[in-house]
């Protein structure tokens, strides 16, 4: 059974490495139901915590004094709407600007009226979004339309959202982190009109972050792709979309900055 938040003796929003582990944990324990997530969030000494959930759409909210963390929980094969929603690839104008994924913007639709109202009532807290595949789309949608309250987003494993209006006006904080071969950040195509938003946060094989030329990132395709058939894990983009590795991986980066 996986043990989370390792590092987290003590929360340390102001060291980048930390977040980034952090929030991957997060949204590792966003799969769980609620039950689990509060045992595992009051632990960490979060006084404050709610799971909202909508016809199949779930996010968990907790907050202390000085922060407040809004996680959105990723595809379940099993859940009818997440499939339909990763299926809806059709653009629909957003509730900012430009056009959006309509699967992902009607799974946050089931969730906002909660969402909003819990963040009206907290307004002195910085806001942090997270989620992991459809729940990193979600995240980055929900980060755009609270772009007046300066939300930070960290996304993991996450497809495109939107277009390029719609990404060229969304003025927020995100570190858009995509692991190795992870098929998932690739679709909807750039050839449907999606575009990528956030600083991209390219984890190589060997689990270092590197921003890579367009050749020693195919380099490091192939050498993923060739362990991967060494071991006989023959859908190496599928494997590589595991939330548990990208936390893996920022746990041993996080370790070695703190320590």
């Amino acid at each position: 059974m996986k043990k989370y938040f390792e590092l987290c003796e003590e929360l340390r929003f102001d060291n980048h490495e930390w977040k980034s582990y952090f929030f991957s944990e997060v949204s590792a324990l966003a799969y769980h139901d609620g039950t689990k997530v509060k045992r595992e969030i009051l632990r960490l000494g979060f006084k404050n915590y709610k799971f909202i959930d909508n016809d199949g759409a779930q996010c968990h909210i907790f907050h202390n004094s000085e922060h407040i963390v809004i996680a959105f929980r990723g595809t379940e094969p099993t859940q009818f709407s997440d499939v339909k929603a990763d299926l809806l690839a059709f653009k629909r104008k957003s509730k900012t600007e430009g056009k959006v994924h309509m699967g992902f913007k009607i799974e946050l639709r089931k969730l906002w009226s909660d969402i909003s109202g819990i963040l009206n009532r907290r307004t002195r807290q910085q806001i942090w979004i997270t989620g992991h595949s459809l729940g990193g789309a979600m995240a980055t949608l929900c980060g755009s339309r609270l772009e007046e309250r300066s939300p930070i987003v960290y996304t993991y494993g996450s497809p495109r959202v939107g277009g390029k209006e719609w990404r060229d006006g969304c003025d927020i904080e995100h570190y858009r982190f995509s692991n190795n071969n992870d098929v998932v950040p690739s679709v909807p195509l750039w050839l449907m009109g999606y575009r990528h938003h956030g600083k991209l946060c390219y984890m190589n094989y060997y689990g270092n972050i590197r921003k890579l030329t367009p050749w020693q990132k195919f380099k490091d395709s192939m050498r993923g792709r060739w362990k991967a058939l060494k071991k006989f894990q023959l859908f190496d983009g599928i494997y590589d979309h595991n939330i548990v590795l990208y936390s893996d991986k920022l746990k041993e980066i996080a370790f070695r900055e703190l320590v």
